[in-house]
């Protein structure tokens, strides 16, 4: 991972760095990229697949048939008679998942936290522990379910799963998130995201406190190789990403920091951090429990927060910006932190 020092002070009127941003660490799930090493020379397509990915032999086969699989140099998606292909070392394959089957989603009667509302836009302060849309494990009591609820005509806006929806946040991350209203806006909002009009940073509260106090993190993130659920910074496949922070206040075992991103990678804040050895507090999956003991109590998700979120509005253009202050869980361990 490159680190090198960061642009500018995140302290006064110019945070962090203008760089391009896109949809941060709240697009969707990448699809996993899987690696032949020197072990798997040899093997066929589907058996080393299946090995790789803890599916069964005819479950890969299926994906073949079906186009799920793909060459990651090339993108190309491989077809039922590859499954007798020979792998070599360095081959890396794009498992990608079949979509779910369609479902009805329910309005349903969830509190929402509405920061701007107008004819075109919805903007919200999500809490920890809110799913944004309907996935496996999480069929419904999703922010989604709740938009639904609070404006059922954002129900034809996009996609049948996700409507309205142009960027996310993890479960257990807080703060802004923007929903369109319209077709339009929705179009509006996407473009904005891709074309880096849009300026997104976070509050983070770290176990560790990182060398410098400011600076740019670059690295690939894709799915961890030794295990899929989580992500990394990796050598092969994975795609780039960029993260600016800056420590806004030290407390010798921890730290408050600044964060924004200029891609949209799959919990890349936290990869990012975790790498340098500062991970964000009560991370389950990239913290260190031995450092989060250091605190004054654990917390009991991890420590980030959406603070800010600047973008066009997607009808007008006139620039919106917006603010939400971290919610009592990250503020109780700020407020320990600052009185020991």
């Amino acid at each position: 991972m490159d680190r090198t020092e960061g642009p500018g002070s995140a302290l006064g009127g110019e945070a962090l760095a203008d760089a391009p941003t896109a949809a941060a660490e709240d697009t969707p799930d990448e699809a996993p990229v899987f690696t032949v090493g020197e072990d798997g020379a040899g093997m066929r397509l589907d058996a080393w697949l299946a090995s790789a990915s803890g599916r069964s032999r005819a479950a890969v086969q299926r994906l073949l048939a079906e186009g799920f699989v793909e060459d990651a140099a090339t993108g190309a998606a491989l077809g039922r008679d590859a499954a007798k292909r020979r792998v070599a070392p360095g081959d890396a394959f794009v498992l990608r998942e079949p979509p779910p089957a369609p479902a009805e989603i329910v309005p349903q009667d969830i509190p929402l936290a509405v920061v701007f509302e107008d004819d075109a836009l919805l903007v919200v302060d999500k809490p920890a522990g809110l799913v944004v849309h309907p996935a496996a494990g999480h069929p419904d009591g999703t922010l989604v379910n709740a938009v639904l609820h609070h404006c059922p005509d954002v129900l034809s806006v996009g996609g049948e799963r996700r409507p309205g929806i142009v960027h996310r946040l993890d479960r257990d991350t807080s703060g802004l998130l923007a929903v369109a209203k319209t077709d339009a806006a929705l179009a509006a909002l996407a473009d904005a995201w891709r074309t880096g009009a849009v300026r997104k940073e976070y509050l983070a509260i770290l176990s560790g406190v990182p060398e410098p106090p400011m600076g740019h993190l670059e690295s690939n993130i894709g799915r961890d190789p030794r295990d899929r659920k989580r992500m990394a910074s990796v050598e092969r496949g994975g795609k780039p990403a960029s993260t600016d922070y800056e420590v806004a206040e030290d407390f010798g075992e921890a730290c408050l920091a600044r964060v924004r991103i200029h891609t949209g990678r799959t919990h890349q804040i936290r990869v990012h951090l975790s790498g340098i050895g500062c991970p964000v507090a009560g991370d389950p999956v990239y913290g260190s429990a031995a450092a989060d003991r250091a605190l004054p109590f654990r917390p009991a998700r991890q420590m980030l927060h959406a603070w800010r979120l600047a973008f066009p509005h997607p009808a007008t253009g006139a620039p919106l910006s917006f603010e939400a202050p971290p919610p009592s869980d990250f503020a109780a361990l700020l407020a320990a932190l600052r009185a020991r």
